[in-house]
């Protein structure tokens, strides 16, 4: 099998908050960071804005990747007030004030490979420069989580990504886009829809067993 090249990223910091499906009072934190959170940080690095739509699109239809949780961390909440909820919030009918719960991780640190697709317009290239000198200051899912270490790691060649984390020879669960047999196939819905802002439709990432692991959850 041919290899190909791929960005090895590092994602480490106090505090990190990938989030998973929410419905504002609850804003529960992800294992690992998503397919919306990456296209997120790579669109900041980048310097797309949040409105440049078009933008958006071709960078999510470039690239895909791999998640590996070096250290998953512990969990913890933050309680907030929040005030003018949205009107639909528990059928709420006017903006009052509401109580929220945000969840971290803390002490995390995930490994993401990324590599292009067909077609792409967004290449390679483009994202390691803008890895090395970002635009917009990058953030670990929210902006009270700054980064401790610069996100690039190196760039690697492999037949697929999993092989690509795998050559520092650490071993720990990996989430991956890139259908593999041995995985275990999960369905998540954190793809997000362009032009229907804070809108998701689903994928199916692809989990490895760590050896030795009886039980796995989602």
């Amino acid at each position: 099998m041919a290899k190909r090249e791929h960005l090895i990223i590092k994602l480490q910091g106090p505090m990190q908050a990938w989030g998973k499906e929410t419905f504002e009072g609850l804003r529960p934190a992800e294992l690992f960071p998503g397919r919306s959170a990456l296209l997120g940080l790579l669109g900041a690095c980048l310097g797309i804005d949040r409105t440049d739509r078009e933008s958006q699109q071709a960078l999510a239809s470039s690239v895909a990747f791999a998640v590996r949780v070096d250290q998953q961390g512990i969990k913890m909440t933050d309680y907030h007030t929040v005030k003018d909820a949205r009107v639909d919030y528990q059928g709420l009918k006017s903006h009052d004030t509401i109580q929220t719960w945000r969840e971290y991780w803390q002490d995390a640190i995930f490994t993401v490979a990324l590599w292009s697709l067909e077609q792409a317009e967004v290449t390679l290239s483009d994202i390691e420069q803008a890895l090395k000198r970002p635009v917009y200051t990058p953030f670990l899912g929210r902006r009270s989580c700054p980064l401790t270490r610069p996100l690039l790691a190196k760039k690697v060649s492999a037949e697929n990504a999993v092989h690509a984390l795998n050559q520092d020879g650490v071993v720990a669960r990996i989430y991956s886009e890139e259908y593999s047999e041995e995985a275990i196939p999960l369905k998540k819905r954190d793809v997000p829809i362009i032009h229907q802002p804070r809108q998701f439709s689903s994928r199916m990432v692809y989990m490895s067993r760590v050896k030795g692991e009886t039980h796995v959850s989602e």
